[in-house]
């Protein structure tokens, strides 16, 4: 089992930076796919980012491919989410996710059984 604590969120003017943090408990955080979704107001949780065990394959949704990078330090049991060129329509709580040995899909939540409590990231206009 893995328990996740993000970090990083906070208030930013369009077209600017933050970099969330999701730490992560356990022995075994190199054998677990990680993930980012978030969840605005009113909506359904959606997929953000996605990260393979070796850090070697990532994902994006549509919506942040060329301004987000995800990316992860095994020894440091942390994955990031890095978030650029920020718009007003990314604010949402930010929630880190992980799955063990993940065979399916990256995209779907359900494929991830673990959660952190969520950051707050808020694009002023």
């Amino acid at each position: 089992q893995v328990q996740l604590v993000e970090s990083g969120g906070g208030l930013v003017q369009t077209g600017g930076s933050l970099r969330l943090s999701c730490a992560a408990s356990g022995r075994t955080f190199s054998s677990y796919a990680m993930g980012w979704f978030r969840q605005a107001p009113g909506k359904e949780r959606e997929f953000v980012a996605a990260i393979s065990v070796s850090g070697g394959s990532t994902y994006y949704a549509d919506s942040v491919k060329g301004r987000f990078t995800i990316s992860r330090d095994n020894a440091k049991n942390t994955v990031y989410l890095q978030m650029n060129s920020l718009k007003p329509e990314d604010t949402a709580v930010y929630y880190c996710a992980a799955a063990f040995l993940l065979s399916g899909s990256y995209y779907a939540r359900s494929n991830y059984p673990y959660w952190g409590q969520g950051t707050q990231v808020t694009v002023s206009s």
